[in-house]
């Protein structure tokens, strides 16, 4: 085995190694007007609620004709708008009602917004080790994880694909045990013939800038429970129960209330969202024919389910080669990558594995540890495999296929294979 070696000639030769990048211009961004799809209508929605003068929720009209729409969309029971993704989980946890040091097992690989509603209500996130392959959460180790004292479990639908929830939903009736769904990154991905954020007991969704649908930020919670979605609307706004026209506050909460205009723009939004879910899904099958005979390289695995939030990609290192080599020649290739997608699992962040919390305290993981080799498959993929593209509904076929012929470039020249 060894190291293929790229021809001098630009065309071939690695960008970073001075050659001629695949792409000269960047691609579409979420994080830009070309990867987003704002029009006339987020604009007229939001001059409509400027005009009224109303842009309070409690008041307006806005935010309760989301909840429904989104509902409706779902076919949910019971909706409930929010100020974030992150508030969205906070919601479901607080509906929980964990008492302190009580446990919520939950994934290494995610943003820390699945994590730090479980340490805000007292809670104690318990984490589960997940397949090597997609990323999610691994059935047998959440297994292996419960103690008497777990109260839910939480599973992230990771870059778009779902985790096994039904299995999952299945573990938590057998424990008494909610089951709640992180679905920002998995808008309209199917299960069956529902969609995910439908089989657990809540299903928390985020608006914010770089998901599938945006209002900057912004959060939707779902669930069937009239108890769950009545106490996750009361946290959202301070416990005070408004309709009985009393000033007053049923139990500790905080102010998570989403405002009209971001209800507004999120109601137009939704009327592009199958539009996204669509395009993305066609580009990535475009991506995925074209590198499908790589070795060393494990496409994302679809069986009609996956929406792509982003193009995750699981390198062989003994095959395709280092991760942040990989990363590095890409993203100078004009095709941008991020090897690992982040620093550390969750645990590895100092707020965990320091226990930075309340003041000097620790609570309440002062009696916890989270070592190194906690969870050996995650910390793989973050180490040596996961390597993450962004991926884009504006995307033409000519940008795939400069995705592709980057990604082929760079495995010439990277990979370990049998000259």
């Amino acid at each position: 085995m060894s190291n293929l070696k790229v021809g001098t000639d630009p065309m071939t030769e690695l960008a970073r190694d001075g050659g001629t990048p695949v792409r000269s211009t960047p691609l579409p961004s979420v994080m830009e007007a070309s990867g987003r799809r704002f029009g006339d209508e987020e604009v007229k929605a939001a001059e409509r609620v400027l005009r009224s003068g109303m842009l309070s929720a409690t008041w307006g009209t806005e935010v309760p004709a989301l909840e429904q729409e989104f509902a409706e969309l779902l076919r949910a029971g019971h909706a409930v708008a929010c100020s974030s993704g992150t508030a969205a989980l906070h919601l479901a946890v607080a509906a929980v009602n964990p008492a302190p040091g009580e446990e919520i097992i939950t994934t290494p690989i995610s943003d820390m917004g699945t994590v730090f509603p479980i340490l805000m209500q007292n809670a104690v996130p318990v984490f589960a080790d997940v397949d090597p392959v997609t990323g999610n959460l691994d059935p047998a180790a959440v297994a292996a994880a419960i103690t008497p004292r777990t109260r839910a479990v939480m599973a992230v639908h990771l870059f778009g694909k779902p985790a096994p929830i039904a299995e999952l939903r299945a573990l938590c009736d057998q424990h008494g045990l909610v089951l709640i769904e992180d679905c920002a990154q998995a808008y309209l991905a199917p299960v069956g013939d529902t969609f995910v954020g439908r089989i657990g007991h809540i299903g928390c969704f985020s608006l914010q800038q770089t998901k599938h649908i945006s209002a900057g930020d912004g959060g939707l919670v779902i669930t069937d429970d009239p108890a769950l979605a009545q106490r996750m609307r009361l946290f959202a706004d301070k416990g005070w129960p408004r309709a009985t026209n009393e000033r007053n506050y049923l139990f500790l909460a905080l102010n998570y209330r989403m405002t009209e205009l971001v209800g507004a723009v999120t109601r137009a939004q939704l009327t592009r969202l199958a539009g996204v879910v669509a395009d993305r899904r066609t580009a990535a099958a475009r991506a995925t024919a074209g590198i499908a005979d790589l070795p060393g390289i494990t496409p994302p695995p679809d069986t009609g389910d996956h929406v792509y939030w982003q193009y995750p990609l699981v390198l062989d290192p003994a095959v395709a080669g280092d991760l942040r080599e990989w990363a590095a020649a890409l993203t100078a290739e004009g095709v941008p990558a991020n090897g690992g997608y982040l620093t550390s699992p969750l645990y590895g962040a100092p707020a965990l594995r320091e226990r930075v919390t309340y003041g000097d305290s620790h609570f309440p993981l002062q009696d916890v540890e989270y070592p190194v080799g906690l969870c050996p498959t995650a910390e793989e993929l973050i180490d040596r495999r996961l390597l993450v593209l962004p991926w884009n509904e504006n995307y033409t076929i000519e940008d795939v296929d400069d995705i592709v012929t980057a990604i082929r470039k760079v495995h010439g020249a990277l990979a370990k294979v049998a000259r």
